[in-house]
């Protein structure tokens, strides 16, 4: 392990190296900004976009505006506190390689441990569950179109086939050519929402810009929350950029900001090309609205809807991709601290086959999906954990004289609005239900 020291700042820039043997010859693999970037992007960009606007038009484009942006930027503190945090356990424990579940048993012991993994279980099976189900339902419709069939094929084959193409890519690929491939689908959706963006402003009314329900506005937190979340790639991130701060930051910021503008962007027009005269009959039964066939009856229907099927699925895919990868990690984490050592098969088999399994089952679970992870879980892993296990060491390595890597301001002030607005959050769900 390599570390270097800064006498003036005081601030590790690297921690390890990536190096490769060669044959005889030693490589240097460096960590790159571009495809980390692309990751947390990609990871970010799934399934939460689809599903969006259905819980924001009864507020409103300006109102539902501003609290996106309001829950980015605690999402942003939280990833650099999840990276910060990660950097910490990694240069006291010299272990460059280490899972959320691991680094919470490092620093808030066992108990902390079991909570944080029920938790991130309960979380990434859901949401695999809502990405392998909508994903597959894609799949299936688009092979029915190529195939000239008038009824769509049985749901077991879209979600069966998905799950088996996409996960068998990750069984069987190397991390780079993972990497350069989910920086290629990340491409892909760019590409592609920026048509649906260009083809939708034209049917965009300008008085829709002018309702505002701000009463509504919190039954919309729950899919942001999840539309937001990329957190558990972010120890795979720092792993990937040797512990490079200035590159970390620069990849979570960047990374998490690519999908706020496309989630603002793309807000705006679906909300704002909503015909005012059936706006107030959706209000009472917004759940069921699709907001995407909106776009699908402008002139440029067929377009469109190409446009929507690819853009969606590679939304879905990309995030798929990184919610796999943190699956795995937490089940390795789990070996780790059992000590036992669970090979490449089984560990796939059992990150993919029980949410395929549910998929399969009950192909309509998508949102049900996306609302129970949303609040609870993403609360308790994205705001309150982070915030008590930097609590926690920023003591440990105060008593110790140790040196503490920071990454976000305000110090235990901060820490505190966190774990404060992470509490109100649930309690108002609780009440709620």
């Amino acid at each position: 392990m390599k570390t270097v020291l800064k006498s003036e700042q005081k601030q590790i820039t690297r921690l390890f190296s990536h190096l490769e043997f060669d044959g005889n010859k030693l490589n240097y693999q460096p960590g790159s900004v571009l495809r980390s970037t692309a990751l947390i992007a990609g990871t970010t960009v799934g399934a939460g976009i689809l599903a969006l606007p259905a819980v924001t038009l009864p507020s409103g484009i300006l109102p539902s505006t501003t609290l996106l942006i309001a829950v980015w930027l605690y999402t942003l503190f939280s990833g650099l506190l999840i990276a910060e945090v990660t950097l910490n356990v990694m240069r006291l424990e010299g272990i460059p390689n280490l899972g959320f579940l691991a680094i919470v048993e490092k620093t808030l012991g066992k108990v902390g441990a079991r909570v944080a993994g029920a938790t991130y279980l309960f979380m990434h099976y859901a949401l695999l569950v809502a990405y392998i189900s909508k994903g597959g339902d894609i799949l299936a419709s688009a092979l029915t179109k190529i195939a000239g069939l008038e009824n769509l094929l049985p749901n077991w084959i879209g979600t069966t086939t998905f799950t088996l193409l996409f996960g068998g890519i990750l069984y069987l690929g190397k991390e780079r050519f993972i990497q350069k491939l989910n920086s290629a689908f990340v491409a892909i959706v760019i590409i592609s929402f920026i048509g649906l963006l260009l083809l939708g402003a034209g049917q965009v009314k300008s008085t829709q810009f002018l309702f505002q329900n701000w009463h509504t506005l919190g039954s919309a937190i729950s899919v942001m929350c999840v539309a937001l979340f990329y957190h558990n790639i972010v120890p795979v991130v720092v792993t990937q950029l040797e512990g490079d701060i200035p590159k970390i930051r620069k990849s979570i910021i960047i990374g998490s900001a690519i999908p706020l503008i496309m989630f603002l962007a793309w807000n705006a027009v679906i909300l704002g090309s909503i015909n005012p005269e059936i706006f107030p009959n959706n209000l009472a039964n917004s759940s069921v609205f699709d907001p995407l066939q909106i776009l699908r009856t402008g002139s440029a229907g067929e377009l469109i809807g190409l446009l929507l099927t690819v853009f969606s699925e590679f939304a879905i895919i990309t995030s798929f991709i990184g919610f796999v990868y943190g699956l795995v990690d937490f089940f390795q984490d789990i070996s780790r601290i059992k000590k036992t050592e669970l090979s490449r098969l089984p560990l796939y088999s059992l990150v993919l086959f029980p949410p395929m399994s549910l998929g399969t089952v009950n192909p309509t679970i998508f949102f049900a999906a996306l609302d129970y992870t949303g609040i609870f879980s993403i609360s308790i892993l994205g705001g309150i954990i982070p915030a008590f296990m930097s609590w926690q060491q920023r003591e440990q390595q105060k008593l110790a004289n140790n040196i503490y890597q920071s990454l976000i301001p305000g110090g235990k002030i901060t820490l505190t609005v966190m774990i404060t607005i992470a509490l109100a959050l649930i309690i108002k769900q609780i009440l709620s239900i």
